[in-house]
């Protein structure tokens, strides 16, 4: 288990390096470009396949206990060490990094985005894959740090030489506004290891706050949370997201969606909860009403962008319903509860898969037609999606119903966790406060209801034309890129303890400062 962690984190960096090389004899295929797709194809299955071996072989009798572990001294003077290992909050993150990774590598090898180089590009996913992977699986946080950073540049690089329209802006505010977050981030990193002595996050995590002062530790909240809250994204701290989605390639925008936004919330739950929980309690009612406001902001923005003559980008329009959604996470950490940071952990996995299909879909029908504004896909157009291509329609309607938060699929549990969680918040937090958080959430999920039906009514339901020309429906590789996470969008829905099962146990242990 432990060499097995250890393979699924080096493999794409290695991957990534032989990427750039030319291909062996006999490996060319038709073209160079085929090579190295195929090659990225081959390195993100062989993690996907390594990480389900990972999640099959996990004690799931003790899911609170961290497993797979390597810990190595790297820099004595510092005690960092090279920490490695997995629990029942990690462990879905690594295989939903793992799915989506490879399910991306898929769709490019039959559709690669217009760009300079398919050797880079095949670098360029496997480093990002590397770098969030190791995010979720090191316990020491100076690396976490590293891995924190490790992704940008690549995402960086998928924008400005991959993106669409306006990529070079895109690109280089969603650099500056990490960057910015992470200098701060790094400042609190090091507070809190040098006050206590030690990287170890599980050793802090034990420690639960009592090596710290308040002072201290509600500066070291202040610092980090900045920095994870830019990454998640946090309103008012957001306004990166819609650029570089709207700007980046369709799987650009699957993998900054499905897993990258999954960094931010993870370091809130995985450091500031269990090291400075009397900070976390301090900040707690802040960072539940930036959630509130989050939601409804996101969700009044998507009803803007969907309405008739608003020129409103489909892709933009999804990226303003993440900022909705994460503000559901966020305000379901805030809670301090386990029923809360389980809804959390929840919503994050239901997001990644739906909105990670929502992108790939809104990819097909902007390949298709070549525009993703809304008025122009609308019926009026003879563009309804019903008619002219059912298989798509239908999708694109399932994963707008999965978003809005149906019962029954994914998206459902995680909101509802976290309106109980906010019900009867911690002890010590405002009831009042949070219940006038909780009744945001709600509103919220009407508004979301909202946009999303009129953005299936408008696109897939609209008046179809007798003369239009036929529009492609699903292939056989989209088919394949997109089923997977349909099916576990159901799954989920309609077997949460799967999920909850993994996610309760090792909350409880983190929220109890390290004990059972």
């Amino acid at each position: 288990m432990q060499l097995l962690l250890a393979f699924i984190l080096v493999v794409p960096l290695l991957g990534a390096a032989a990427a750039l090389l030319p291909a062996p004899p006999g490996l060319k295929g038709r073209n160079p470009d085929q090579a190295v797709l195929r090659h990225g194809v081959t390195v993100t299955g062989a993690v996907l396949v390594a990480a389900l071996v990972l999640a099959a072989g996990f004690d799931h009798d003790h899911p609170s206990k961290m497993q797979a572990t390597t810990d190595i001294s790297w820099i004595p003077a510092l005690d960092v060490r090279i920490h490695l290992g997995t629990d029942g909050i990690s462990l879905p993150l690594l295989v939903l990094t793992a799915l989506l990774t490879f399910l991306c590598a898929l769709y490019s090898y039959f559709k690669l985005p217009a760009g300079p180089s398919a050797k880079a590009f095949v670098a360029l996913v496997l480093l990002l894959e590397s770098g969030t992977l190791a995010t979720f699986a090191v316990l020491d946080l100076l690396l976490f740090f590293l891995a924190f950073e490790m992704v940008l540049i690549p995402m960086y690089f998928l924008i400005a030489r991959w993106g669409g329209d306006r990529k070079q802006p895109a690109a280089w505010k969603f650099i500056l506004y990490t960057l910015l977050g992470s200098v701060i981030m790094l400042l609190g990193l090091l507070l809190v290891g040098l006050k206590n002595g030690t990287f170890d996050m599980v050793a802090l995590a034990t420690d639960n706050g009592r090596g710290l002062t308040t002072s201290v530790q509600v500066i070291a909240v202040l610092a980090i949370g900045i920095g994870l809250a830019v990454k998640t994204p946090m309103w008012p701290l957001h306004t990166w997201l819609p650029d570089a989605h709207t700007a980046a390639p369709t799987v650009g925008s699957v993998l900054l969606a499905g897993v990258m936004l999954k960094m931010g919330t993870y370091g809130f739950v995985r450091i500031l909860l269990p090291v400075a929980p009397d900070g976390m309690r301090t900040f707690a009612p802040y960072l539940a009403a930036f959630a509130a406001v989050g939601i409804i902001y996101g969700s009044l923005a998507c009803l803007a962008l969907a309405r008739p003559g608003a020129k409103g980008d489909l892709k933009r329009l999804i990226a303003y319903s993440s900022v909705g959604h994460m503000g559901f996470v966020l305000l379901g950490i805030a809670t301090m509860t386990p029923t809360g940071v389980n809804g959390a952990l929840f919503a994050n996995i239901a997001h990644g898969l739906i909105t990670g299909l929502l992108f790939f879909l809104v990819g097909a029908v902007k390949d298709r037609y070549g525009t993703a504004d809304l008025d122009t896909l609308s019926g009026a157009t003879g563009a309804a999606l019903y008619g002219r291509a059912p298989h798509l329609g239908g999708l694109l309607a399932f994963a707008a119903v999965a978003s809005l938060g149906l019962p029954g699929l994914a998206g459902f549990w995680g909101e509802m966790l976290t309106l109980f969680g906010a019900f009867d918040p911690a002890e010590g937090l405002s009831r009042p406060a949070f219940l006038t958080y909780m009744s945001l959430g709600a509103l919220g999920t009407l508004l979301t209801a909202a946009y999303m039906l009129i953005v299936v009514r408008r696109v897939c339901m609209g008046e179809r034309r007798e003369r239009t020309e036929a529009v492609a429906d699903v292939k056989s590789y989209e088919l394949a890129a997109w089923t997977p996470l349909a099916a576990l969008t159901v799954l989920a829905g309609l077997w949460p303890a799967v999920l909850l099962g993994l996610t309760d146990p090792a909350v409880q242990k983190l929220l109890a400062g390290g004990k059972s």
